[in-house]
């Protein structure tokens, strides 16, 4: 599965928020914005709506835009991939520090699910390190905290709701896949001296997966959640409710997931050292689910060539993966159109962001296609075949919104809602409910 994606951060900053839909002016030109999908040749979008807007109160909601876009996704049988929580929250529930959080979200989740029953495919909750981190440790968004009791305190309520927004969704639609999208990180030690330092964070890399999956932390990384604020109800929460059946490992990758570290603990960037198809067998071999590149791009330089020669470079890297027994579903170039005032490290540009165009987009602003954009298009017409062709057993059990009435479709629901309604009868309490 190609595919590509709206970008609907909106993550408060300096006390303001940072709208990436309206910047982008995406509000006004959706039908146009979703119209490049179906000419791109993707069927596959990865939208949501914009939080902050839909999201008004406790049990009240304006799905105005959603029903636009989804509706026309629906008749073009374009497949979403609900990204329902990215990098921010509204107003009304404060930020990720609030114990509500979870909770609320979970209701929102299933609101959103009731409303749009034919939607298969979700990102519940998307970058949950890299919002907990930037939001609660490094002082860049809505919370803007810098201490390690703010960041476990968020990057738990990140995951509770998460979770509980997958078993709100399966309760509406039981055959709902989750691709999750966390960055695939390594970081390299500088020097001996560091070697402790990076092992330390290679660690902490996966926090967000093994909460979500059920993945049993590293010792020390359990006394550090524990030091600072994590409950022992909490972790055994964590560790019992298990859904990674129902999931896809959505990794991304950027030029920046790599870092170099010293003994004093500074980090500095290492470029592509490694590379994607090195650092995601890790992640693999970690969780052994079914692989998805969800997230690459980068700026497409003077003649827009730096952008297409990355795009194959990632394209290659996946089918190195693919090709060495990692099951691979999907590949994504993120975002459809250029970010404004905004990159993927969650560092907002200085001064009006209205002026600073980040051009990694397959499209830019005006919705002229970028190099990069006709590059991806062919990619798809040369490669969409040839994943499904390795194996039948690699495809993913997806329905069409076409398909979603069908009788055998419906069956299928059914199938998989008896399974899962037999949930293990010791499940322990939900601290986060």
């Amino acid at each position: 599965m190609f595919a590509t994606g709206i970008d609907s951060s909106a993550p408060r900053i300096g006390g303001r928020r940072h709208d990436q839909m309206e910047l982008t002016g995406h509000y006004d030109r959706w039908a146009g914005d979703v119209d490049l999908v179906k000419d791109l040749g993707t069927r596959y979008l990865r939208f949501g709506p914009p939080v902050h807007r839909a999201w008004l109160a406790e049990g009240q909601y304006d799905w105005g835009h959603a029903d636009a876009v989804l509706q026309r996704m629906y008749q073009y049988n374009i497949v979403p991939i609900a990204d329902l929580c990215r990098l921010g929250v509204p107003d009304w529930l404060g930020d990720f520090q609030n114990p509500d959080m979870p909770r609320l979200f979970a209701r929102y989740a299933r609101a959103f699910a009731e409303r749009y029953p034919w939607v298969q495919l979700y990102s519940p909750v998307s970058t949950i390190f890299v919002t907990a981190f930037a939001s609660a440790r490094l002082g860049l968004l809505n919370e803007a905290r810098r201490d390690e009791r703010s960041f476990v305190t968020a990057i738990k309520h990140l995951c509770a709701a998460c979770v509980m927004a997958m078993i709100a969704i399966l309760e509406v639609r039981p055959d709902a896949i989750f691709i999750q999208s966390e960055r695939a990180a390594y970081v390299h030690a500088d020097s001996p001296a560091a070697i402790g330092q990076a092992e330390t964070l290679n660690a902490l890399r996966f926090l967000a997966l093994d909460l979500i999956y059920g993945h049993r932390v590293d010792s020390g990384i359990y006394e550090f959640l524990l030091d600072n604020g994590m409950t022992r109800e909490e972790y055994r929460w964590f560790m019992e409710t298990r859904l990674g059946r129902h999931c896809v490992l959505g990794t991304d990758y950027y030029p920046a997931n790599e870092r170099r570290v010293d003994e004093r603990g500074r980090q500095r960037a290492a470029g592509e050292t490694l590379g994607y198809d090195d650092i995601v067998v890790q992640y693999h071999d970690r969780y052994r689910l079914p692989v998805m590149h969800t997230e690459t791009s980068v700026p497409q330089g003077i003649d827009g060539e730096a952008s297409v020669h990355w795009l194959w470079k990632e394209w290659a890297n996946a089918l190195r993966v693919r090709n060495n027994g990692v099951p691979l579903v999907g590949f994504t170039w993120f975002p459809l159109i250029d970010q404004v005032g905004w990159t993927e490290s969650g560092r907002v540009t200085a001064g009006d962001p209205r002026f600073a165009v980040n051009p990694v987009g397959l499209y830019d602003v005006d919705r002229q296609m970028r190099p990069v954009g006709a590059a991806y298009r062919q990619l798809i017409r040369d490669w969409r075949h040839l994943l499904p062709a390795q194996s039948v057993c690699l495809l993913l059990p997806i329905v069409l919104p076409s398909e979603y009435h069908e009788p055998m479709a419906q069956r299928r629901r059914e199938m998989i809602h008896r399974y899962y309604a037999q949930r293990p009868e010791d499940m322990p309490d939900n601290p986060f409910g």
